[in-house]
């Protein structure tokens, strides 16, 4: 199955902030926040941060990083041959950085594909129904892909 992939991160080449992944099929989307870091790029703190916490109840999940990791391994047990579709080469560098735990050291996975896609003229967080949320521009991902919305 396709999951439809979006992060947020605190400016060029910081710290991952949030994760979502939005299936193709059904509704279990997965959305996890990490702890934020010391200091928060200024475009960050006026534009995600406001809006981190901006999901359905009992989808958010602050954790540590590790513990993301074995989230998404849970998350994606049950898929044997999982697509990650992201618009963004950081989304999916993240993302994957995310599934290593420590040296010589990742969860456990069957395997996955990852696909970029080139959304020219699409903006995930400007179709969003809440901007600059990893989980909201997940789904306008999703919505973009499947031909739902533009």
């Amino acid at each position: 199955m396709r999951y439809f992939l979006d992060t947020e991160f605190n400016g060029f080449g910081g710290e991952l902030i949030s994760l979502a992944l939005v299936p193709e099929y059904g509704d279990q989307d997965f959305y996890v926040s990490l702890p934020l870091p010391d200091r928060v790029h200024s475009w960050v703190e006026r534009n995600v941060i406001p809006y981190l916490r901006s999901v359905p109840p009992g989808v958010d999940h602050v954790l540590g990083r590790e513990e993301a990791a074995r989230h998404i391994e849970a998350y994606l047990a049950n898929d044997p041959d999982p697509v990650i579709v992201a618009d963004w080469p950081d989304d999916l560098g993240y993302f994957c950085h995310l599934l290593v735990t420590g040296p010589g050291e990742m969860i456990t996975i069957g395997g996955l594909r990852l696909e970029l896609l080139n959304c020219a003229g699409f903006s995930a967080s400007a179709n969003s129904r809440t901007p600059h949320n990893a989980l909201h521009d997940a789904r306008a991902l999703k919505d973009f892909c499947l031909g739902l919305t533009y």
